[in-house]
């Protein structure tokens, strides 16, 4: 995949990569879960680490991409770290689980609450810290994306440079260490919108390679316990199979509405509003949920033969419910900021200020 250049995607075009919008990171990773959920879900985080890379300070992005644009970065976003101020930047020590492909990665992108010399909080953060820096613990024992390796880094007081950091309170805003006018369109997105996006491609991959598979053996399977040797004749079948079919295509028109908003947004320059990050965590957060009602169903509908660990549906099925728990996406709180902004109108919420 790195050959044919599949981890480009997110690499700015300066550094020999493709600069993609978020509608092209997201088919990327659709294709790819077609063969494997687990694949895919490594495709989208690594490319989205190659993405936000190019927020950082320009120095940042050449310590990263400025001997090769085939440099992978994982991204962990949570803040489960301490960073305390140092000449010229942070010392961190910290432990960071859920390193999506963390077997390959070069670098990892990472959250880390940032601290002045006195201890008094300043802001949360992501920092660039290169794979040599780090400890390494296999800790991904899960039911399912068994491949994505999302195992632990560990720091030990570490040192960041400050051109390392980039904060996340001006970040939500847009305001970018590494972007300016000269930069590629793409990388003036809106901050959560256009990270929830780049997570979407490998469900929809996902859930459409359920609903093929198990289209396909209809005609050539039947139905237990009934005089029905086809479960192409059966009519409960073919309502699961339609209910299952407009989960996925409202996933996908959810999608790329949102992909289209983020790209128009920052082809004009622009930087989407409080309400519309707000429809889009709802929005996107339906995605991830549409595809596993829509999974379910078809499994159900299948039968049990999907369950034996010799079928791939089984692996999707196991790869897209590890994912739909995934924090950014998780359906509940999608809706929750959505919900909260119809019902009041406010924006910002402390409990769900990741908008």
């Amino acid at each position: 995949m790195t050959k044919i250049g599949v981890f480009r995607t997110g690499v700015p075009k300066r550094f020999g990569g493709y600069g993609s919008d978020t509608r092209e990171q997201i088919d990327v990773a659709r294709v790819v879960a077609q063969a494997d959920g687990g694949t895919a879900w490594v495709t989208g985080l690594l490319n989205s680490g190659a993405y936000v890379t190019g927020w950082f300070s320009q120095q940042a992005q050449e310590d990263v991409f400025g001997e090769s644009p085939d440099t992978l970065v994982s991204i962990v976003l949570a803040p489960s770290s301490h960073a305390v101020k140092a000449d010229g930047g942070y010392r961190i020590t910290g432990e960071w689980r859920y390193n999506s492909g963390s077997w390959h990665s070069d670098w990892a992108i990472l959250g880390a609450p940032l601290h002045d010399a006195a201890g008094n909080f300043e802001d949360n953060a992501i920092v660039l810290i290169p794979r040599s820096d780090l400890e390494y613990r296999e800790s991904w024992y899960v039911a399912g994306l068994k491949s994505t390796a999302s195992n632990s880094f560990l720091a030990e007081d570490v040192f960041v440079p400050e051109h390392r950091v980039l904060r996340v309170t001006p970040a939500i805003e847009g305001d970018y260490p590494g972007v300016d006018e000269r930069s590629e369109a793409p990388y003036k997105a809106a901050m959560v919108p256009v990270l929830e996006a780049q997570l979407l491609g490998a469900h929809l991959g996902m859930g459409q390679r359920v609903l093929e598979l198990v289209r396909a053996d209809a005609s050539k399977k039947g139905i237990a316990y009934t005089t029905y040797e086809r479960q192409s004749d059966s009519v409960p079948f073919q309502l699961a199979l339609a209910r299952a079919a407009l989960l996925l295509e409202a996933a996908e028109l959810f999608t790329y509405n949102a992909a289209k908003e983020i790209d128009d947004a920052t082809q004009a320059g622009g930087y989407l509003d409080y309400a519309t990050r707000a429809r889009q965590r709802g929005q996107q957060a339906q995605v991830v949920a549409n595809v596993k009602d829509a999974i379910d169903i078809l499994m159900t509908a299948h039968g049990s033969a999907g369950f034996a660990e010799s079928s791939a549906l089984q692996r999707f099925w196991r790869d897209q419910a590890i994912a739909a728990r995934h924090g950014l996406t998780l359906p509940d709180t999608g809706l929750e900021v959505y919900g909260r902004w119809l019902a009041t109108g406010e924006e910002g919420n402390p409990a769900t200020p990741f908008v």
